[in-house]
């Protein structure tokens, strides 16, 4: 059946709901059952019993399962290297040697460090914020910047490198169109791609001249000249009590407490890859990999404590633990996220929003349209990867047909994808980077839309630009 407008109204009732209420949890459920009321034809105890129950099949999908885990996971990392004195140490030994000595600089390394791992993006996150976080609160740079960071080194660094999960999956799809050779164009694509190169240039601009603007500017003068690194009432997305984790008392700091596990975590992605890939590295699974790289370094943590006699087995197991409480909130949000996108499929928001844009294009809009239509449906339904899946199919066979430029096409639509999902607040990497800089989600939305709408601007007029040309 086709529903046809009606399909946008739960992505966007639920975006609406969260930024205006920032009640996130709340306003996606409601989104959940106001798509399948919809379904139900308007049947809301049907369409709740149906919430409900989209809710509980998010688990099926074992790419599913395997990021939920990750991300508690997670916290059982962040909180054993804490109280290990790993994180202490490496803040320490960065102030001992000098390496950042101001907030500048602070932002600098932050920002090539998220670079420099494009393995895969809730990694670079993870990564990025674990390590940062300390330091921009000593420094006095809001979690907002963080978060910012975080998320721009992500997704769009990740989708511009073809030796990573985002690259293999992108070339998988253009396989199934019966492309000749799929590894070249994608590789064509990248200088076209550019929402992504503006977007990580600009980050780059906005870390070694700190000229914020718009909210972001006002977190700044809030962090640097109040030394409040978060809002009054904000709530972070990460608990307290895991951000804020204390080295158990008389013990050394060791910046390698922190260091080797972390570089276990990136080196288990790429060998992750090669596994399920069957020697592959383009052909392995994203999420299996994630899971196995955070697994890894959790066990390395509890074993280097363990050898240095810092901390018991009971005490081992206890900050394990207490890193998942402290993000089964995060958890619950990765879960509703899924099953909105999962409604959003049910109801065929994508399709529709990509049924709906055919009718305006010609070929010398065919790139821009393209890539408006791939943002709104990303930022609708929070996922780049499935806006992916939807726009090829749909891309591909229209400029073949237009006699319209392929690379610019499907350039247009990895650049919108990703635009989207850099927006949207039911996205994974946007949630994961609130996490990683222990950031009020609601504020990294709000503090990071302007910059992305800015350069998302800039790339649809070169997309326009260059479908004339």
């Amino acid at each position: 059946m086709e529903y046809g407008w009606l399909s946008i109204i739960p992505p966007l009732l639920a975006i609406l709901l969260a930024i205006k209420t920032r009640q996130v949890f709340l306003s996606l459920f409601l989104g959940i059952i106001a798509g399948w009321i919809i379904i139900s034809d308007g049947n809301v105890l049907r369409g709740i019993e149906l919430s409900v129950q989209s809710v509980v099949d998010v688990f099926k999908d074992a790419g599913n399962t395997r990021v939920i885990i990750f991300c508690a996971l997670v916290g059982s990392l962040i909180t054993l290297t804490q109280a290990s004195g790993g994180v202490q140490g490496f803040v320490d030994l960065i102030q001992k040697r000098r390496i950042v000595t101001n907030r500048k600089r602070a932002a600098v390394f932050a920002y090539i460090t998220g670079v420099l791992v494009f393995i895969e993006s809730s990694i670079s996150c993870l990564v990025t914020g674990t390590i940062f976080h300390p330091i921009f609160e000593k420094l006095k740079i809001s979690r907002e910047k963080l978060a910012y960071i975080c998320d721009t080194t992500s997704s769009p660094v990740c989708i511009l490198i073809p030796l990573n999960a985002w690259g293999a999956y992108v070339i998988s799809l253009l396989e199934k169109e019966n492309l000749s050779n799929p590894v070249s164009i994608f590789i064509s694509t990248i200088p076209m791609n550019f929402y992504a190169i503006l977007t990580v240039l600009f980050a780059a601009f906005i870390v070694f001249s700190f000229k914020d603007y718009g909210t972001m500017k006002k977190a700044e003068i809030r962090s640097k000249d109040f030394g409040k690194t978060i809002a009054d009432g904000a709530v972070p997305m990460i608990s307290q009590d895991v951000s804020s984790t204390k080295p158990k008392k008389n013990i050394p700091h060791r910046a390698v407490n922190m260091i080797l596990p972390i570089a276990i975590m990136i080196i288990m992605m790429p060998v992750g890859l090669l596994i399920t890939g069957n020697g592959d590295l383009t052909a392995g699974s994203g999420t299996t990999s994630v899971l196995w790289s955070v697994l890894s370094a959790i066990v390395t943590a509890g074993i280097i404590s363990l050898a240095q006699q810092l901390l018991n087995l009971k005490e081992i197991m206890e900050f394990t633990l207490k890193g998942i409480a402290g993000l089964v909130p995060l958890s619950i949000l990765m879960v509703l996220a899924f099953s909105i996108g999962d409604t959003c499929r049910a109801l065929g928001t994508g399709e529709y929003v990509a049924s709906v844009s055919e009718n305006f294009l010609s070929v010398q809009f065919i790139a821009p349209i393209i890539f408006i239509t791939s943002a709104f449906i990303a930022f609708s339904t929070g996922t780049s990867w499935g806006t992916f899946a939807i726009m090829i199919p749909i891309a591909v066979p229209t400029a073949l047909f237009m006699d319209a430029s392929l690379p610019l096409s499907i350039a247009a639509v990895l650049s919108g994808s990703v635009f989207g999902d850099h927006c949207s607040p039911i996205s994974d990497t946007t949630i994961v980077s609130s996490m990683a800089s222990a950031c009020d989600h609601i504020d990294h939305v709000k503090t990071q839309i302007p910059y992305a709408v800015s350069m998302a601007c800039g790339a649809a007029i070169l997309f326009w630009i260059a479908g004339i040309m």
